[in-house]
């Protein structure tokens, strides 16, 4: 299966240093401080933004649900997940239950956007330019999307929602990296990786229908 060229993740820089496109985080109990500080080191992988990087090998972060994060890193820790580039930091002397706590609070309140908002009067171009700094989009997957469609509905939605993205602590799958969501479907057909009722969803999973559901997931955050 050969995947299309994914779009560059973009970071966005002011003269400050790399500045978070945050939601409403005054109500949310965490060291933002703390937080920064961390995802300096998360940075080298899932950008200043958790906005994903290695032309989607490793994922984006930013927005998905803090709780999910923090079982992923838990599953890093116990080795229940095996993520080679992971292992130096996924340890307790590296991230201890409240660095973990910060840094996923903070990388679900990054909100990045699919589309450039409309430009409204007159805007120069630096500021246009940072307009789209802040933008992640996911190039189209060629595919079957009526088949695409008709099996993610089937298997998919009652977690991640109609449109993929997401429903509680399950994460969005729409507007994730397409190279990253391929290599996952291989590990959970392969049982590299444990997903709740696995042999119903992925056991019978053709390679045509991996295709197909990719094709769907990657116009979502058309």
């Amino acid at each position: 299966m050969k995947l299309t060229a994914l779009a560059r993740p973009f970071i966005f820089i002011t003269l400050l240093g790399v500045t978070p496109v945050l939601g409403a985080e005054e109500a949310v109990d965490y060291d933002r401080y703390n937080a920064e500080d961390i995802n300096e080191m998360c940075a080298a992988c899932h950008g200043n933004m958790g906005q994903g990087g290695g032309g989607g090998v490793y994922p984006r972060l930013a927005g998905l649900p803090q709780k999910y994060l923090a079982t992923q890193i838990k599953h890093f820790k116990e080795r229940k997940r095996i993520n080679i580039p992971m292992l130096p930091f996924a340890n307790d002397r590296e991230l201890p239950d409240e660095d973990v706590h910060d840094i996923t609070t903070y990388l679900s309140l990054i909100k990045l956007e699919s589309k450039m908002p409309e430009q409204t009067g007159h805007m120069d171009g630096y500021e246009r330019l940072r307009q789209a700094e802040k933008v992640v989009q996911i190039p189209r997957f060629e595919g079957d999307l009526e088949n695409g469609e008709d099996y993610y509905m089937e298997m998919c939605r009652g977690c991640h929602n109609k449109d993929g993205m997401g429903r509680g602590t399950k994460p969005a799958i729409a507007g994730q990296y397409t190279n990253y969501l391929a290599k996952q479907f291989k590990d959970y057909r392969e049982g590299k990786r444990e997903h709740i009722d696995q042999e119903e969803l992925f056991g019978e999973m053709s390679e045509q229908d991996v295709t197909d559901v990719l094709a769907f997931l990657s116009v979502q955050d058309d």
